[in-house]
């Protein structure tokens, strides 16, 4: 889907799609409309060699009435959570929130954050969403996590793909919190693998289902009224459906609360369902295509997670920068050490990179891009990645005192570690985000293949395809013709041309891979971890140079001094790790290591000692 360009004066207002999108802002603007490719994503033309700057740039904002609405939104959590901290840590240690305390998230109506208005919610972007997750992180992660799961997982299921009589039978009353929502995929027996789950719905005569299964590691589970519940249903038309679940139907019961390592005050447990009987109308999409709708949903709500990493990079660099100036060692605060100072200037850059990588994912969703995924997983990987540092940097720079109970730095470590755990693990999602461009490239290549076979056929269609692949082999042997970010400030010129280059050694090492593996490069999970990294790298600096360049072009380059330097450090590091990370594909210790494993497996344990 293309726009065509052109120079155009409009007249914009505020509205939401039904899905609770904002499509339109409000402002009145000469505009260079410019060719946003919807049906293509950008992380997967990053294989075949090509930079999508049309959807990269300009860097997309919060504006107009929704900004004026968010505004209010932070101000009011920021009046509600701040001094809470002891609270916090009760609940942490009690392993609950009060009821006291989810009466009071109702009443601030964070369950409705995403929910359109004409529902009763507040109508959200992802964006703005996003957003208002990172102002709850930098309080306390399982007062995210609560909202989380029921807005970015729980019920937006329903938003996605509910029935405009689902919706208005079930959006007021989650839009309140009278009902809270949770999200029921994960098994004893399917983790990361969802396709073997074994919850069973058999349809009986009058378009009924009979749920029968058991779901682990529920959040909010304790205390949802409202389920997306995926259950095996074996029919011609797929083996997975997903289905609305309300408590009141009976047969739906919570196991005990799990003692968790972190996020303790968010509510966690087993959900059983036995013969709970399911009205025909609470299908949510098709029949069979429930695989689909699961991962629409875990994708369409990376955003939140991200969000929520974003802010808790926020209070931990908040944290270590006043625990730095104040702390005193050889007579002066740590704060002018250079190592110090290196963290703090590290955990910048990362955070920095982190919440452009998440908010170009949720401008995306918004703006209605049909191929989002790879980006969406790729958004998870680096945030939740980026925040483990942070925590255990922030953690070191308080010293000894990090370590106590009585400092939130300890309980930070906890709560994030989950994070690169649940809605995907990601390793996972690092052998998804490279399958994937794997796949698109794989494709593109056995279409050269057909061309070439078939030129005398149709050669309109012949020649075309290999004059753009001759096209594409010419970028990747010279530098004429190389995709240039026109969209970068000429300041930024040494950084775009990095992520130009490497994103021509990157696609050479894809075909290369492909050439020599083909279908088998399945198995080969060390290049494609290598492949993933250098991607997430590309995207990454990709954001971070749009932003900034966005930047400037609205303040002026004096006033960006400091976030040019950001996009500088985190250029040159990105090229470091890309450079790494290409050259070890061929040259590596991979089969020693796997060696190395198989050993160890087979002798159970550490076998050497000193004695």
């Amino acid at each position: 889907m293309l726009g065509e360009p052109a120079h155009i004066k409009v007249q914009y207002s505020l509205c939401h799609s039904n899905k609770g999108r904002i499509v339109m802002i409000e402002e009145t603007n000469t505009i260079s409309e410019t060719k946003i490719r919807l049906t293509d994503s950008i992380a997967k033309y990053l294989y075949l060699g090509n930079i999508l700057e049309e959807n990269i740039f300009p860097y997309p904002k919060i504006e107009g009435e929704e900004a004026e609405t968010l505004e209010m939104v932070l101000d009011s959590i920021d009046k509600f959570l701040e001094g809470k901290q002891d609270q916090f840590r009760e609940f942490d240690e009690k392993g609950a929130q009060s009821d006291e305390y989810l009466q009071n998230l109702r009443e601030l109506g964070l369950f409705g954050l995403i929910i359109p208005e004409e529902h009763g919610g507040i109508g959200f972007s992802n964006k703005s969403y996003s957003r208002a997750l990172q102002q709850t992180s930098q309080y306390d992660g399982s007062t995210s996590l609560t909202i989380g799961a029921h807005s970015s997982i729980g019920m937006r299921g329903l938003l996605l793909f509910g029935s405009d009589e689902q919706k208005a039978r079930y959006m007021p009353r989650l839009a309140t919190g009278e009902m809270i929502a949770a999200f029921c995929l994960t098994e004893p027996g399917s983790g990361s693998d969802a396709g073997s789950i074994a919850t069973s719905a058999e349809k009986q005569q009058d378009g009924s289902w009979v749920l029968n299964g058991e779901k682990i590691w529920i959040t909010n589970g304790p205390f949802a009224d409202f389920f997306t519940v995926f259950a095996r249903t074996d029919s011609d038309s797929g083996k997975i459906s997903a289905f609305i679940v309300e408590r009141s139907f009976g047969g739906v019961t919570s196991g005990p609360k799990e003692d968790k390592m972190g996020i303790r005050a968010s509510g966690t447990c087993t959900i059983s369902f036995e013969n709970v009987k399911v009205p025909p109308e609470n299908l949510l999409g098709d029949e069979g295509k429930g695989f689909k709708v699961a991962m629409a949903i875990l994708n369409s709500g990376r955003t939140g997670l991200g969000g929520g990493c974003v802010g808790g990079m926020k209070r931990c660099i908040k944290l270590a920068t006043a625990q730095a100036s104040e702390r005193k060692q050889f007579g002066r605060p740590i704060s002018e050490f250079g190592l110090i100072k290196k963290k703090i200037a590290q955990m910048t850059v990362d955070c920095f990179a982190a919440e452009s990588l998440v908010n170009m994912v949720a401008y995306l969703i918004d703006s209605g891009h049909e191929d989002y995924s790879v980006e969406a997983a790729m958004s998870k990987i680096f945030a939740t990645e980026a925040l483990w540092k942070h925590a255990n940097e922030a953690l070191q720079v308080a010293g000894g005192s990090g370590f106590m109970k009585e400092y939130p730095y300890e309980g930070i470590v906890r709560d994030c570690r989950i994070n690169m755990i649940f809605e995907g693990t990601n390793e996972i999602l690092r052998l998804y985000v490279a399958l994937s461009g794997f796949q698109t490239a794989g494709e593109y290549l056995k279409e050269i293949g057909k061309s070439g076979k078939n030129i005398f056929n149709d050669p309109i269609k012949g020649f075309g395809v290999l004059s753009d692949y001759a096209s594409k082999k010419l970028t990747q042997l010279t530098s004429v013709g190389r995709d240039r970010l026109g969209f970068v400030h000429q300041t930024l010129s040494e950084e775009a041309e990095i992520f130009e280059q490497y994103t021509v050694e990157f696609s050479k090492s894809v075909e290369a891979i492909l050439r020599k593996h083909g279908k088998n490069i399945i198995g080969k999970q060390f290049a494609s971890e290598r492949i993933a990294n250098t991607a997430i790298d590309i995207m990454a600096g990709l954001c971070v140079l749009s932003r900034v360049s966005s930047l400037i072009e609205e303040k002026g380059e004096p006033a960006c001094a400091q976030a040019i330097s950001i996009a500088r450090i985190f250029s040159q590091q990105a090229k470091r790790r890309m450079n790494q990370n290409l050259r070890r594909i061929d040259k590596n210790e991979d089969e020693a290591q796997k060696e190395l494993a198989n050993y160890i497996f087979e002798e159970g344990k550490y076998p050497w000692d000193v004695l």
